[in-house]
């Protein structure tokens, strides 16, 4: 592939971190709104049973990336380490810098919230990439079931903020539904799925067609 050609995709990979961050940190974070999927799993492991969040996420979020490695190819793999790597730089800033926007509005914040998770999650994983293992299996599970993407995200976020239930309040719980719902609508409204996927079947490659939205 051209330099030029990655060197643009990774810059609009850095878009789509910088809007999933400032979503996080200034709707999610400031107004106690949690996530589902993997963050969801590890802060139910950390509340529950103890496990620290550092060991838990490289356990979990590594063996997602790899099975999308296993699936997609190096080239996802490498997309999604670069949006992780990003990630986290550019959360450290945010958090340096403080809030931005100020949002009183518990249910507007669970919106802005989704929709800006939404559209950076799409912009990474329409480059190629994913923010996360629960990006990369969320993209496989939609090809390999023939699922909407919105529909994966829709069962695996609101299935662990029930679980979630067990250590946190009901309100926030609620929120933090309305917020996943709005971010999964939002990345199946944007997301552009490709056509074909190479899938490994008994050490062998199997393409299968798949229709687009």
């Amino acid at each position: 592939m051209d330099k030029r050609c990655i060197f643009k995709r990774l810059c609009i990979v850095t878009i789509g971190t910088f809007i999933l961050s400032f979503g996080i940190y200034n709707f999610y974070y400031q107004n106690g709104i949690t996530e589902g999927g993997v963050l969801g799993i590890l802060l139910i492991l950390k509340n529950i049973f103890g496990v620290e969040m550092s060991i838990s996420n490289i356990l979990i979020d590594g063996i997602l990336i790899l099975i999308g490695f296993k699936v997609l190819g190096k080239e996802f793999f490498g997309y999604t380490l670069y949006a992780s790597f990003a990630f986290s730089i550019i959360y450290g800033i945010l958090e340096k810098i403080g809030f931005l926007i100020t949002v009183n509005n518990d249910l507007l914040a669970a919106i802005l919230g989704g929709a800006s998770v939404g559209i950076g999650c799409a912009i990474i994983m329409n480059e190629g990439g994913a923010s996360g293992g629960e990006d990369a299996l969320a993209i496989v599970l939609s090809k390999l079931l023939r699922f909407r993407i919105g529909i994966i995200y829709l069962i695996s976020d609101v299935s662990v903020l029930l679980l979630s239930l067990t250590y946190l309040p009901v309100k926030s719980i609620i929120y933090s539904i309305v917020a996943v719902i709005v971010s999964g609508q939002v990345i199946d409204l944007l997301y552009k799925e490709k056509k074909i996927i190479k899938v490994p079947i008994a050490g062998t490659i199997k393409e299968n067609k798949i229709p687009t939205a």
